[in-house]
């Protein structure tokens, strides 16, 4: 099973780095969590963000936000709308799925087949 982060939304910053003082080169990035295997794909609900600056290639963590950081990140955060938490079944689910109801049927029709006709 693998789990990876699906960017949905990435919003340029005007405000300066906390790290390098720059006034270009945040930005917020939105990502949601999608789960995959062999039988289904899978969106969750679960949401993440990250602030990087990409003049001095640095992630800029919650502690070390300005207020203005802070102001900015509750407002694209409530203007945010994530994906819909989605469940996908996929080819080899269903011919699963359809090898179990068969094998179900034959074991029922000769049980029944059994009972009809005895030995």
């Amino acid at each position: 099973m693998s789990e990876k982060l699906i960017d949905i939304e990435q919003v340029e910053l005007n405000n300066n780095c906390p790290e390098c003082y720059s006034k270009d080169g945040l930005r917020l990035a939105f990502k949601q969590k999608m789960v995959e295997n062999k039988l289904y794909k899978c969106i969750t609900s679960d949401i993440t963000h990250e602030i990087t600056c990409f003049n001095c290639n640095s992630i800029i963590y919650p502690v070390r936000w300005t207020d203005d950081i802070e102001r900015v990140f509750e407002y694209q955060k409530k203007a945010f709308t994530p994906q819909k938490s989605s469940l996908r079944f996929k080819k080899m689910f269903w011919i699963t799925v359809i090898g179990i109801i068969i094998l179900i049927g034959l074991a029922a029709f000769a049980t029944y087949y059994q009972f009809i006709m005895p030995s």
